[in-house]
């Protein structure tokens, strides 16, 4: 991969200006390729969060008091900003995630997707007249901005989960403050320059490079920060939650998943095993929507199971166009990953096939890890209850449908879901009963839409929904206005 679009230092967008961190400090970014540093990131800190948040506040005001239908149109241009860079930005995602470049560009079309879907909500920012119950007296709702929007991605899929929080942040009248994945700075460094030079304004939107417990929680704990939105793990979204509560700033939390998805004895097992495998191992499992546990009926089991092996086995690891699946995004998920194999097969399951990490010459420096499939795992063990981010999943065997239910429901998470089955009963019966926010049929666990609300109950979220007009909710209060009249005056 090219990476000449990277500056050899990738720093904060602050008050429409690139800043260092105050103390100068730097941390490497690595590919997850071959181990090579890409560039150099500004460690920042609280003092480098303070700046960004007072940016915001100075902004707030002149763009919340824009019309919702200017600031569309301003984020009409940074999409078209986009879209011409395309191949660029995609460039630089591909290079700090170690995906294919075509699937990186399949990424960063869904973020320009998810742009011109919210750019077009400044026309349709909603609210409602209805009745009242007293005479002379109407009413009417009004959606009004909050402040400023405390923004936490995760790296899996980078510029997606920026155009899930900004857009939508941003169309609703609020400033950002948006703190960059550490693993994939680059990709929030563009954007932020592409959207300054498209034309929003300085201080709009807000960029701060660093570590999450340095940076993220000084923008978590600010107390003029009124929303946090965050995507990633149940652990830290319950810090989070924990800490923004005790002011009462409202909270989004996009959390993970440990996603069932059942085989059922009427299915079509070659469109089964397609999905199986893209809900597992596409981007190289590192999806919150991933499919890590595969519930198969007895009567097709050990059919599935052969056919998943053999599948698995046949996948190609890579870099490239040509690959199936990439690195996963650093040395520490890696590590965890094979400490979750070995736990595993500690506590009496079978790997299948893969369970290591790939060192040929054709990986030599980077973070791949072998897909791996697995069998005879507990349902409580730690590998079905705890969120490993990889190419990993294991296989259950159940008798029947309501067994398969049961199993599906039994879990911490509830992400999304799938069933394959040509039974429509069965299809309707699982999509009401499954304890998930997302279900799908005869498909994968994953593939959202911009215009579609996304997340999870149970420990997989706090019940918000991004994107979708209902993330309007997240980044909006609802205002009762109530007009009395005096019918003498009419």
């Amino acid at each position: 991969m090219n990476t000449k679009q990277f500056p050899s230092t990738v720093k904060n967008w602050i008050d429409g200006s690139e800043t260092d961190a105050a103390d100068g400090n730097l941390f490497d970014k690595r590919s997850p390729t071959n181990g090579k540093r890409l560039c150099q990131v500004a460690r920042s800190r609280a003092a480098e969060v303070e700046d960004a948040v007072e940016a915001a506040k100075r902004a707030y005001p002149a763009w919340s008091g824009m019309p919702p239908v200017q600031r569309g149109d301003i984020m009409m241009a940074v999409v078209r900003a986009m879209q011409q860079h395309r191949e660029a930005l995609a460039g630089i995602v591909a290079a700090e995630t170690g995906m294919a470049v075509n699937a990186a560009l399949g990424e960063t079309g869904g973020a320009i997707a998810q742009g011109e879907f919210m750019a077009g909500e400044g026309r349709r920012l909603y609210g409602r007249t209805t009745t009242s119950a007293v005479p002379n007296k109407y009413a009417m709702t009004v959606r009004q901005p909050l402040g400023v929007a405390g923004l936490i991605i995760a790296a899996n899929t980078p510029i997606a989960n920026v155009a899930w929080k900004v857009f939508p942040a941003l169309i609703c009248g609020n400033t950002a403050v948006l703190k960059a994945a550490e693993d994939t700075p680059a990709t929030a460094w563009f954007f932020g320059k592409l959207a300054h030079e498209a034309g929003l304004p300085a201080g709009v939107l807000n960029i701060v490079q660093g570590l999450g417990d340095e940076a993220g929680a000084p923008l978590v704990a600010h107390p003029d920060v009124a929303v946090v939105s965050f995507t990633g793990s149940t652990q830290v979204g319950r810090q989070i939650a924990e800490v923004a509560g005790r002011r009462l700033a409202k909270v989004s939390l996009e959390l993970g998943g440990k996603n069932p998805l059942v085989v059922c004895d009427d299915a079509d097992l070659e469109n089964a095993a397609r999905w199986v495998l893209l809900s597992a191992f596409s981007n190289a499992g590192q999806r919150c929507a991933a499919g890590s546990r595969i519930i198969i009926f007895d009567a097709v089991y050990d059919a599935l199971r052969d056919l998943l092996v053999e599948r698995t086995q046949r996948l190609r690891v890579g870099p490239g166009n040509a690959d199936d699946l990439g690195p996963v995004i650093n040395e520490r998920q890696l590590a965890d990953m094979l400490a979750a194999v070995a736990q595993a097969r500690a506590d009496g399951a079978t790997v299948l096939t893969g369970g290591y990490r790939l060192t040929g010459p054709e990986h030599a420096g980077g973070c791949y890890m072998a897909p791996t499939l697995i069998e005879n795992a507990d349902p409580h063990a730690a590998i079905s209850t705890q969120e490993v981010f990889g190419p990993i999943t294991c296989l259950y065997r159940v008798q029947n449908f309501a067994e398969a239910l049961d199993l599906a429901n039994d879990s911490p998470y509830g992400l999304t879901a799938c069933i394959h089955s040509r039974s429509v009963h069965r299809a309707i019966e699982f999509a009401q009963k499954v304890q998930a926010g997302v279900a799908v049929v005869n498909a994968g666990t994953y593939g959202s839409e911009p215009h579609m609300p996304f997340g999870g109950v149970k420990q997989s979220g706090n019940g918000s929904r991004e994107p979708g007009t209902e993330a309007l909710d997240v980044y909006s209060n609802l205002k009762d206005i109530y007009l009395c009249i005096d019918p003498e005056l009419v």
